[in-house]
C-alpha cells in the first residue's frame, strides 16, 4: 500500500538537493531526475515542495515517471486531507467556436485557436523573434509570386500525389515537427498523427513533443510513414539513444535541425513567461532578465557546437535518410550535399530565430540554381517551410523546385480548436485549394509543375510592414465580419 504523505512533509523537500514534487496526488522525489529533464532543471525546481500538476499536464503524459522509476521514485500519495477542492483555471480556455464545417481556410483556424488557447500557450505558438519581420515576411513573400495560368488543357483527372524518399503521399505536404502539442490539445501529437494518416501524408515527429515517439507512432494507421526531427543534445549518448528509438519505431528519415545553436528572442513568449519564476533566489538572473520564455527553458540542452563534420557521424549512427533542416543560403545547401545529406529543408525556423532573415520561398530559387551548378539537382530532396497558408503557396513552392512543403502552425491551430478533426480539416482545405490551383494552372500531375507557371520578378522586392500589420486581416474577409 502506498505511503500517505502530509503536505507539510512535502513542503520540507523544497531545494535543488532535495526536491519532491506532487503530480496528481502522487509525490515523487525528482532530485536526480531534474538535471536530466529535457526542458531543463529550472522548471522542476520551481515546484520543489509544491504541486506541479497543472504545468505537467500541458507537456507530459500521466505515465511519464513510470519510465524513470530509478531517477524519479514514487515516495507515496498525498494525504487526501491536503488536496485542495479549489480547481485551478483550465490551461486551455473553453472559448466559443463555430462549427468545424464553417471554417473555409487556414487563417480562420488561428482565430479560433486564439480564443481556445491560454494566453501563454498562444504566445509561445504564435511568436516570432524580435520585431517579427521575418515571421510576417514568410507569408508575405508568397504574395510577390504571381501565377501564369494555362487554358484549354484537359484537367478532368488531377493526380496530386508525390513521393518523398520513395514513400508515396496523397499531396506534397508534410506535418512539420512543432513542439509541445499538448499546449494545443490534450491528445498532443496524436492529433497530428491521425490527421496525417487520414490524408496519407507524413508526420515529422518532434524531439520536444509532448508525447514520445513511441506514443505517437503507436496510433498510426497501417503503412503510415513517420520521419523524426532531431535537436542534437550536448550529451551525444542521449542523442544516439533517441535516434535508435526513432529507428526502432519505424521512422524513415532524420531531420536534423541546425538553425538553433541559440534560441531567438521571442518577446511575446518571453513576456508571458509560461514557465513560472522559481522562488529560489539563486535561480534568478541578478541583472534583471525577465527570462527566456518557454522556448529557452526547453532548448537548454541543444549543442551549439554542432557542425558539418557531425553529418558523417549521423550517417553511421542510423540507416534513416539524413535531412538538414534550417538551410538559409545557397552555400550551405551545397555544403549539405557535399557532406552526404540526403535532403535539406530551406527554413528560417518559422521566423522564430534570426529576424530579418529571408523567407524560405525567396531563398529556394538560389538554392536550386546552386545545386544544379554543382551537379546535385535531383540527387537530394529539397523541402521548404514557413508561411504556407494556401494551396497556391504549395504550388508556388513546387514550381520553384521544392519536393514538398512542411506545414506547422495551421496544424497546431486546427488541433487547438477541434483536435484530430481540426487537423484533418486543415489538410483537406489545403488539398482542395492545391487541386484547384493545379486545375486553373492547366496541370494534372505534380511532376509537371515547374517554374514556367510562376513569375518571380517581384520576389526580391522587400518592404517592411509595421509590427501591427496582420496579414490575415487583409488577405481575406474574416468569418466574424460576415
Amino acid at each position: 500500500m502506498s505511503r500517505i504523505i502530509p503536505l507539510s512533509e512535502v513542503q520540507k523537500h523544497n531545494s535543488k538537493k532535495d526536491c519532491w514534487v506532487i503530480v496528481h496526488g502522487k509525490v515523487y522525489d525528482l532530485t536526480k531526475f531534474a538535471p536530466e529533464h529535457p526542458g531543463g532543471s529550472h522548471i522542476i525546481h520551481t515546484f520543489a515542495g509544491k504541486d506541479g500538476s497543472r504545468i505537467f499536464d500541458t507537456i507530459h503524459t500521466p505515465d511519464i515517471f513510470d519510465k524513470y522509476t530509478e531517477d524519479a521514485p514514487l515516495m507515496g500519495t498525498l494525504d487526501p486531507k491536503d488536496v485542495s477542492e479549489k480547481k485551478e483555471e483550465d490551461v486551455v480556455k473553453k472559448g466559443e467556436k463555430p462549427p468545424l464545417d464553417f471554417l473555409l481556410n487556414a487563417f480562420e483556424f488561428e482565430q479560433v485557436a486564439k480564443n481556445c488557447l491560454s494566453a501563454p500557450a498562444y504566445a509561445y505558438i504564435s511568436s516570432g523573434s524580435d520585431d517579427e519581420v521575418t515571421l510576417r515576411e514568410n507569408h508575405s513573400a508568397f504574395g510577390r509570386i504571381w501565377l501564369k495560368p494555362r487554358v484549354m488543357v484537359n484537367v478532368r483527372d488531377i493526380d496530386m500525389s508525390t513521393e518523398v524518399f520513395g514513400y508515396k503521399m496523397s499531396f506534397p505536404v508534410l506535418i512539420a515537427p512543432t513542439a509541445l502539442a499538448k499546449l494545443a490539445h490534450p491528445d498532443g501529437e496524436k492529433c497530428y498523427c491521425i490527421g496525417a494518416g487520414n490524408h496519407e501524408i507524413i508526420q515529422i515527429v518532434p524531439t520536444l513533443g509532448s508525447l514520445t515517439v513511441e506514443e505517437i507512432t503507436a496510433v498510426r494507421q497501417p503503412n503510415q510513414i513517420h520521419f523524426m526531427q532531431l535537436y542534437v543534445n550536448t550529451d551525444r549518448k542521449k542523442t544516439e539513444s533517441l535516434v535508435k528509438r526513432a529507428e526502432k519505431c519505424g521512422c524513415k528519415a532524420l531531420f536534423i535541425t541546425v538553425d538553433a545553436p541559440q534560441m531567438g528572442r521571442r518577446e511575446k513568449d518571453m513576456r508571458m513567461k509560461y514557465v513560472p519564476q522559481a522562488t529560489n533566489q539563486e535561480d534568478h538572473d541578478q541583472k534583471g532578465n525577465r527570462g527566456g520564455g518557454t522556448a529557452n527553458y526547453l532548448s537548454s540542452f541543444i549543442d551549439p557546437a554542432l557542425n558539418w563534420s557531425d553529418v558523417e557521424g549521423f550517417k553511421k549512427m542510423t540507416n534513416m535518410k539524413i535531412v538538414i533542416k534550417g538551410i538559409q543560403c545557397a552555400e550551405d545547401a551545397v555544403l549539405a550535399y557535399k557532406h552526404g545529406a540526403h535532403g535539406i529543408v530551406v527554413s528560417n525556423h518559422g521566423g522564430r530565430q534570426l529576424d530579418y532573415s529571408r523567407s524560405a520561398i525567396e531563398t529556394l530559387p538560389e538554392v536550386m540554381d546552386a545545386l544544379e551548378k554543382c551537379g546535385a539537382k535531383g540527387k537530394m530532396e529539397v523541402f521548404i517551410d514557413g508561411g504556407i497558408r494556401r494551396g497556391t503557396d504549395i504550388l508556388k513552392a513546387i514550381a520553384l523546385g521544392a519536393k514538398a512543403v512542411l506545414v506547422g502552425r495551421p496544424i497546431i491551430y486546427g488541433a487547438a480548436g477541434y483536435g484530430a478533426d481540426g487537423v484533418t480539416k486543415v489538410l483537406q482545405l489545403l488539398k482542395d485549394e492545391f487541386r484547384t490551383a493545379m486545375m486553373l494552372c492547366g496541370t494534372t500531375k505534380v511532376k509537371e509543375i515547374d517554374s514556367s507557371m510562376v513569375s518571380t520578378k517581384s520576389l526580391h522586392h522587400h518592404y517592411v510592414a509595421s509590427p501591427n500589420i496582420d496579414m490575415m486581416e487583409y488577405g481575406y474577409q474574416p468569418f466574424s465580419k460576415l
